[in-house]
């Protein structure tokens, strides 16, 4: 059976481009306007053409995307407006790309689409007209919450996947993406081993009424768009599993970078600003790949029995 040929639709850096191709996929086009992300995708990832437009242009893009009749379409319509780290406001612009994927996909209509998104998208009205849209189109689909930390990836990251097929029925893929899940959370020295050569560090937390020292002996937090170093005089929190600062210190880019389960040698390269937020807004390469060995496996009628650590052999620890 030939590989299935893809378009990324707001691929940023490129976290679930790479977490498909692992599975096989042939990634035809990506595209987001971003041109930071576009610049460390195209360093990194080669052999298809990587594309800087508007996907809010819904015209544009399915003549852009149609002619290449890509079996599926995935991505990640920026989540802003549905993250509790935002104002969420639905009615926002960036929740209408949500509406401008689905009326893409709806219009080019290939035989598989997913889209990812922050998992509060479930309580919003867009997903609902969202769905509207791809089961006007034909499509079945099965949506899940994912826990990254049960996906193969060192962190405890929620994301709402909605994975389509046309002529499906309804929840068709829901066996296949739990039937992988880890019996338990992986850590992040479950992940590093003894590499990081520390047993706590800082992640700054929203508020001091939350804790800021995590241990390596569990998922990291989710990781965020920013970075920020750990304030002199921190007071402890109830929370924090360590009674001495000795030796904490926050991640490092690089490191945070490998917590999205990106492979060591991937070039991040612009300012630290703008790579910090590449990193933030990531699919973990992992969890993408997760998600794909699913689709992969169903297209080809086979049956996954784990999709965990046996999946994957790209952790630094192993």
């Amino acid at each position: 059976m030939l590989p299935m040929k893809a378009v990324d639709l707001f691929c940023g850096c490129g976290g679930m481009s790479l977490g498909f191709m692992r599975e096989g996929v042939d990634v035809a086009l990506a595209v987001d306007w971003w041109e930071a992300a576009l610049a460390v995708y195209r360093a990194n990832i080669g052999g298809h053409p990587v594309r800087r437009a508007d996907l809010s242009d819904v015209e544009a893009t399915v003549a852009l995307v149609a002619p290449l009749a890509p079996d599926l379409i995935f991505g990640g319509p920026p989540c802003q407006d549905f993250s509790s780290a935002g104002k969420r406001n639905e009615d926002g612009g960036r929740g209408d790309l949500t509406l401008a994927y689905a009326r893409i996909v709806a219009r080019v209509r290939p035989q598989w689409f997913v889209m990812e998104n922050v998992a509060r998208i479930v309580r919003t009205q867009k997903l609902a007209e969202a769905r509207a849209i791809f089961s006007a189109a034909g499509y079945g689909m099965t949506e899940a919450v994912l826990d990254a930390s049960l996906c193969g990836v060192p962190q405890r990251r929620k994301r709402f996947f909605l994975v389509g097929r046309l002529g499906a029925q309804e929840g068709f893929l829901a066996s296949a993406l739990a039937r992988g899940l880890a019996d338990k959370p992986m850590t992040v020295a479950d992940y590093f081993g003894p590499r990081l050569g520390i047993s706590h560090y800082y992640r700054h937390p929203r508020s001091y009424a939350r804790r800021g020292i995590f241990s390596v002996d569990e998922p990291s937090p989710t990781i965020r768009g920013v970075n920020r170093p750990m304030p002199a005089g921190y007071p402890l929190h109830p929370g924090d599993p360590v009674r001495s600062l000795d030796g904490v210190r926050p991640l490092t880019t690089r490191e945070r970078a490998m917590v999205q389960t990106f492979p060591d040698d991937f070039r991040f390269e612009g300012s630290k600003t703008d790579v910090e937020q590449m990193i933030g807004n990531a699919v973990p390469v992992r969890l993408a790949q997760y998600v794909a060995a699913a689709v992969v496996g169903k297209q080809r009628g086979e049956v996954r029995t784990h999709c965990g650590r046996s999946l994957f052999a790209d952790a630094p620890g192993e």
